[in-house]
């Protein structure tokens, strides 16, 4: 029985394949099981099939065989075999002897998916491996249709694409038949990959697609061949076909495989390009189209080879490729695609090229929604973009309709440039395409809502019905409304056209209705829900009638009632009376009454003609229940009036009979009596002294009182009339009646008569017989995967009556429902059940029946748990062999089961060796999945075996295919050097240095590292070999740790060599020896010498600054300047500047720089300073520019600045304009005033920034302004170097700036300040 929420385990592990054999010619089935012992059975046609001289049947081990001798066309059809709780059903196709020889074996049948050679990838379906299923059950679909007699489809699907598996570089296909018989136009089929990706965009050398049509059954085909497959092939796939009114999908899984194998790598085969010419043909290797760069199998058969190291030593997660293209120059394409194993480079070129094109700098948004979110169900999240224009106007579409604020759903927020959308409460229907649009341009972003995972919250309950009764299954659910699929042994239900299956939905509760259950419904039902599934179980049986308590035979007297009574197990069932075979009509004193399970005939005034047979018949059961009443006629001869008195029984010899009473009905002892006068009657019960003491006489008991001498009785004076137990005495009889018998009331009871003429006895045995105690609680013992065993001990007490049989019983632990586990009686004391869910908790309970009935259950025994041992391990392989070690690697079983997994144990045996042999290769378990085995003999051929243990025990084992000769294998060292390794290793200082090299060779190699010829010394350098590589690692790297290392691999007189170059490389020390050389004008030439440290690696340049005296900030005149002299130009009159020059390689800046100690002073030439004489004056001034602004033209893309200078007291306020707009709140502009000098910085202008530039002075006294014209050019060609000094404007005024890429233009301006 499979496990909840799992995919059921067949109890097959090879299964039978159809088979076409010639008339007259044997035909042999086989399948082999999981474990030996599994009791198998054989059908044709819904029969068991048993061994004849037709068919023979033979059981060896796990593997079973059916044999059809002398094949005719009459055994052409249909077959199952049956272990367990698994049904596979395999077809028998009988053809004339001429035409087809006789087949002895298996033929494969025609798998879904085929992979390549060797290796199965679809296995054969099960039908129904929990339970039997109907035929005409849609879980027949899914093995496909039967040739001229397709299934009924699921939908539009006949048979649905399965999931296949394929090693690397292998083929397979992937089928699905769409009934075409009620389709007027030939159905349209897509394939998918993932969600999105059409796979009819993508036939080519790797896929193809083929369909077909079968006139004869009226069937489309439809095939996805997939060639060559590539790990990256590996994913989620969708068929959808659709027609004009109806559309199915259906979505399958490929799983790409590593070839197992540890061969030699072949480094030229993973350079050539593969070839797509097909055949033999050769392609020249000068044509680029000629085939594919297929670097990843080097990379994946190099990494075979390296077993896990150190988590510290290994290589960083996986990176983004798409990421690194990007960012990475072209030249370095080549080197990516090798190091990250891309194999169509073209290809992925092509697409970076086309996402570089959509990254366009969008001119409306500065950040754009992201490609796609993700947001639970219920929850809320927030789309936000940000705009270029503040003030632009933004409208936000779904699905291409625009959103309207309507309640607390969509909220819009606008804070500056930023845009946000917030959806609350996000439900299905949000799962939209969203766009945000400005103006023209618009940005794009798709919201997947994920629901949340229905949960059960209330399982479904076992249920065991008859046939015709109603069956309702109901399940709780954790959400109104989910959508659930109900399913019958893994096969989803559908509404069929005659209704049989019901599904109702009230809120989170669901409900499976079946109104007339058959017996075709036994089976494992299941709701699944997205985040998990329920799992009941179904029996239906046969309607059986149980006879709790039959009539028996009646002696009545003259005028007496006589009642037959009948109790039965089901209360609906109705019957007849039969009085000798006839109908009996009811009457005025003939009653018939039905009361729940009891069915009563009453028959008042009885007289000699009611003597007869009487049987009950219930309705729809062949069941008779017969019963004969004996009229007993009593004779009374004359006597004298002086008669003694005397009781007229049937008694032969005075020896009572005993009267059997069932417990709870009523006794009624009737006497008749005489004598005359009127005898006085009393009635007595004999009260036992002790446990069964032996018993004594009665008094004045006749001596042929039979066995009535064995016991001791005490006489109990029974005189009372009116109660439970009472006395009624009449002139010619004596009753004793007993109420609603019990125990107490069993025992000898004497009748004694007593008149003045005499007296008379008898002793009336009577006996009350009940149904059984219950049994003590069960004991559970050889618990398997789906069985067990149940024990239990006789009741203490049988009721009086031989304990016919037992009834078992099992719930669920959690469960209140009790399932009957049998409905013939069980005659042992033990019973295997079956039929049971691994993993589920269980209980058991027993019931005792006997000829009354059945006792009360018994306690419950202790909760158990079915668990099965897992299955083999998958892919045993032999990694290593040397002179005494081997060693081994496997996968993980494919079953594990409810019991999980403990670990692993590994044996081994020699070759030809008994099974007693196998010899542990270590103690206890191991939880890997590889294993070294040390110690072992050299030269000896051993077998491998491993299995997989649980808290069940352990698997079946699985064992290497042919023994391994342990012996070392020579293989001539060599090492691997990774490209990149080649050149020169250049590191920082204080980085650390990690060089791994792999390599080969058996045994392993003697790995020797030099550095300089010498051997390496020092604690700082430190070498890690492991079987397949070294590892040369610095913790803190060193410039002493530069050099040439040399690492050698040597096995005896065979070695490989290859050498390193290491380069540390630190700051450079800074210049040497600044000094001022010449000083004139505006103008300052400085020099000095190289450092005396370049930091072991090239100088890049040098970095000149310079520093007003005043401030002493420095500003950065040149950058990676390659001469060690220039002239620092533009420097303002009457101001003491120093300079100072860093030293600058791959590394950075050096630490310090070379500075001049003294300050140079740039003179004002031909003036002389006389002190002025100032005058009691007014100082106020209008503005006025004493140097106005100069027209300018300008390169795109070059930082511009406006100078001009003013002059006015109180100071003036200064605005900016460009084209009559204030340019004061533009964050591209910056204005600066200094001493008198304005400056307007124009931050990388474009062609838009040309125009008319107005500076605009005013105070109190007055307003001046000055304007320009700025025109902006395209980009124009650098000049010289970075050491030229750049012209002036054209005009020759100092007012104009000059401009050097990169950097800000140094401005130079005269200014008359006022004092």
């Amino acid at each position: 029985m499979p496990e909840p929420g799992k995919k059921p385990v067949s109890a097959f592990s090879k299964k039978p394949r159809s088979v076409e054999v010639a008339a007259g010619s044997p035909a042999v089935f086989e399948v082999e099981t999981e474990r030996a012992g599994v009791k198998v059975r054989w059908q044709r046609g819904g029969s068991d099939i048993g061994a004849s001289s037709k068919y023979g049947l033979a059981t060896e081990g796990t593997r079973h065989t059916l044999t059809v001798r002398e094949v005719g066309p009459a055994d052409q059809g249909s077959y199952a075999v049956i272990a367990g709780s698994s049904k596979v059903k395999f077809d028998l196709k009988v053809t004339e002897a001429e035409k087809a020889e006789p087949v002895l074996a298996p033929a494969p049948a025609p798998a879904e998916a085929t992979g390549t050679p060797g290796e199965t990838l679809a296995p054969a379906a099960e039908l129904g491996e929990s339970a039997p299923s109907p035929e005409g059950s849609s879980s027949a679909a899914r093995n496909g249709p039967t040739p001229g007699a397709p299934d009924d489809p699921i939908g539009l699907f006949v048979m649905r694409p399965q999931d296949g598996e394929v090693t690397v570089g292998g083929s397979i296909t992937f089928s699905a038949r769409v009934a075409g018989a009620s389709l007027l136009k030939p159905p349209v089929v897509k394939w998918f990959k993932g969600k999105w990706v059409d796979l009819s965009s993508k036939v080519g050398q790797h896929l193809q697609l083929h369909d077909s049509y079968d006139r004869a059954s009226k069937v489309y085909l439809f095939e996805l061949h997939i060639t060559d497959a590539q790990p990256a092939f590996t994913g989620g796939y969708r068929c959808e076909v659709s027609t004009k009114d109806k559309f199915d999908c259906s979505n399958f899984n490929l799983t790409v495989h590593e070839a197992v194998g540890t061969g030699d790598v072949d480094l030229l085969s993973s350079f050539r390009r593969t070839s797509l010419a097909g055949g033999g043909r050769r392609i020249s290797d000068s044509h680029e189209d000629a085939g594919i760069l297929d670097f990843s199998s080097l990379l994946k058969k190099s990494s075979s080879f390296r077993t896990p190291r150190d988590s510290k030593l290994e290589a960083p997660a996986e990176e983004d490729v798409w990421e690194i293209l990007r960012q990475a120059p072209p030249s370095e394409y080549e080197r990516i695609a090798f190091q990250y194993g891309v194999t169509d480079l073209r290809g992925m070129l092509k697409r970076l090229k086309g996402m570089r094109r959509d990254e366009k700098k969008s001119t409306a948004f500065q950040k754009k929604l992201e490609p796609a979110y993700q947001v639970s169900k219920g929850h809320k999240i927030r789309l936000t973009v940000e705009l270029a224009d503040p003030d632009a106007e933004v409208k936000w579409l779904k699905n291409g309709q625009e959103i309207q604020m309507s309640g607390s759903k969509y909220i819009f927020e606008s804070i500056g440039a930023k845009r946000t959308l917030t959806i609350s409460q996000c439900s299905l229907a949000d799962d939209a395409a969203y766009q945000c649009v400005v103006g023209g341009e618009k940005c794009s972003t798709e919201l997947f809502v994920k629901e949340p995972p229905v949960l059960i919250t209330r399982p479904l309950e076992d249920q065991l019905v008859m046939v015709g009764q109603r069956v309702e299954f109901e399940c709780e659910v954790s959400e109104e409304g989910a959508q659930v699929k109900w399913l019958k042994d893994g096969v989803e239900l559908t509404r069929e056209e005659t209704f049989k299956y019901r599904f109702k939905k009230d809120g989170r509760r669901h409900r499976l209705i079946i109104n007339e259950a058959t017996l075709e419904d036994t089976g494992h039902y299941a709701l699944r829900t997205s985040g998990g599934q329920a799992l009941a179980e179904l029996i239906v049986q046969e309607k059986k009638l149980e006879v709790y308590q039959s009539i028996a035979d009646l002696t009545v007297g003259a005028k007496d009632q006589a009642v037959f009574k009948c109790e039965v197990s089901d209360e609906n069932v109705r019957g007849v009376w039969l009085k000798n075979g006839k109908e009996l009509v009811p009457d005025s004193r003939i009653k018939v009454s039905h009361i729940g399970r009891v069915h009563k005939l009453t028959i008042d005034d009885v007289t000699p003609a009611d003597e007869a047979d009487y049987s009950f018949v219930p309705e729809g059961f062949a069941c008779n229940l017969s019963a004969k009443l004996h009229f007993m006629e009593v004779k009374i001869d004359f006597v004298p009036r002086q008669e003694p008195p005397k009781i007229h029984l049937d008694c032969p010899g005075r020896i009572p009979d005993t009267i059997v009473v069932v417990a709870g009905n009523k006794l009624r002892l009737d006497v008749p009596i005489s004598g005359d006068p009127a005898p006085t009657v009393i009635w007595q019960k004999a009260i036992t002294q002790g446990n069964k003491s032996p018993a004594r006489p009665a008094p004045d008991a006749p001596e042929d009182a039979g066995d009535s001498d064995e016991w001791v009785f005490d006489k109990k004076l029974l005189c009372e009339t009116e109660g439970r137990v009472r006395v009624e005495t009449t002139k010619d009889r004596s009753i004793f009646t007993v109420e609603g018998a019990e125990k107490e009331d069993e025992g000898v009871y004497t009748v004694t008569v007593k008149n003045p003429v005499g007296e008379d006895r008898v002793n009336l045995t009577v006996k009350v017989i009940d149904v059984p105690d219950a049994p003590a609680a069960p004991k559970v013992s050889n618990v398997g995967e789906d069985s067990c065993t149940v024990q239990w001990e006789p009741p203490a007490y049988d009721g009086g009556q031989p304990v016919l049989g037992y009834i078992l019983e099992r719930k669920k632990k959690k469960s209140y429902r009790w399932m009957r586990l049998n409905f013939d009686l069980i005659q042992e004391l033990s019973h295997e059940a079956r039929r049971m869910i691994e993993g589920v908790v269980y209980e058991m309970r027993v019931y005792a029946v006997n000829a009354i009935g059945m006792s009360r259950p018994s306690p419950a025994s202790q909760p158990f748990m079915p668990i099965g041992p897992p299955s083999e391990p998958t892919h045993l392989a032999v990694e290593d062999v040397s002179d005494t070690t081997v060693s081994l690697k496997w996968r993980p079983p494919e079953r594990v089961g409810a019991g999980g997994l403990d670990g692993y144990s590994v044996e081994y045996c020699p070759e030809g060796g008994e099974c007693s042999e196998w010899v542990a290769a270590l103690r206890g378990l191991t939880e890997h999945t590889s294993i070294l085995v040390k110690d072992l003999p050299t030269g000896a051929r051993l077998l491998f075996r491993v299995r997989a243990h649980n808290m069940a025990g352990p698997g079946a084992p699985v064992t290497t295919t042919e023994p391994v000769t342990v012996q070392e294998i020579l293989q001539r060292p060599r090492l691997q050097l990774p490209r990149h390794l080649r050149q020169t290793i250049q590191k920082k200082v204080r980085e650390p240095v990690n060089l791994l090299i792999p390599f080969q060779g058996k045994p392993r190699p003697q790995v020797t590292w030099t550095k300089e010829g010498q051997p390496l010394a020092g604690e700082e350098v430190s070498v890690r070999n492991s079987p397949t590589d070294t590892i040369l690692f610095i913790r803190a790297a060193r410039r002493a740790h530069s050099g040439t290392y040399q690492v050698t691999v040597r096995i005896e007189n065979m070695e490989d060599k290859a050498t390193l170059v290491l380069q540390v490389v630190d700051k450079p020390s800074p210049p040497q020896d600044l000094r001022v050389t010449e000083a004139w004008g505006l103008n300052v030439a400085l020099e000095w010498k190289p450092p005396q440290d370049d930091g072991n690696t090239e100088l890049w340049g040098y970095t000149v600054q310079k520093a007003d005296k005043k401030t002493m900030e420095w500003f950065t005149v040149l950058e990676h300047y390659r001469r060690t002299h220039c002239v620092v130009p533009e420097l303002i009159i009457g101001n003491g500047y120093y300079f100072r020059v860093f030293s600058q390689n791959m590394v950075g800046s050096s630490d310090t720089a070379a500075t001049t100690k003294e300050p140079v002073f740039i003179p004002r030439p031909g003036i002389t300073y006389e002190p002025p004489n100032y005058k009691a004056l007014d100082f106020s001034e209008a503005p006025s520019f004493t140097q106005p602004l100069v027209n300018r033209s300008v390169i795109a893309g070059y930082t511009t600045m406006l100078c001009c200078a003013v002059r006015g007291s109180p100071k003036p306020k200064i605005s900016w304009f460009k084209n009559g707009l204030d340019l004061g709140e533009d964050a591209r502009f910056r204005m600066f005033s200094k001493q008198g000098v304005l400056t307007l910085e124009i931050r990388k202008p474009c062609p838009f920034d040309g125009g008319i530039y107005v500076c605009r002075a005013t105070n109190l006294q007055g307003e001046a302004q000055c304007e320009c014209r700025l025109e902006v050019r395209g980009e124009e060609p650098l000049g010289p170097g970075p050491g030229r000094r750049e012209e002036q404007g054209s005009s020759g005024d100092p007012g104009l700036c000059s401009v050097v890429p990169g950097q800000a233009p140094a401005v130079t301006a005269r200014a008359r300040t006022l004092s």
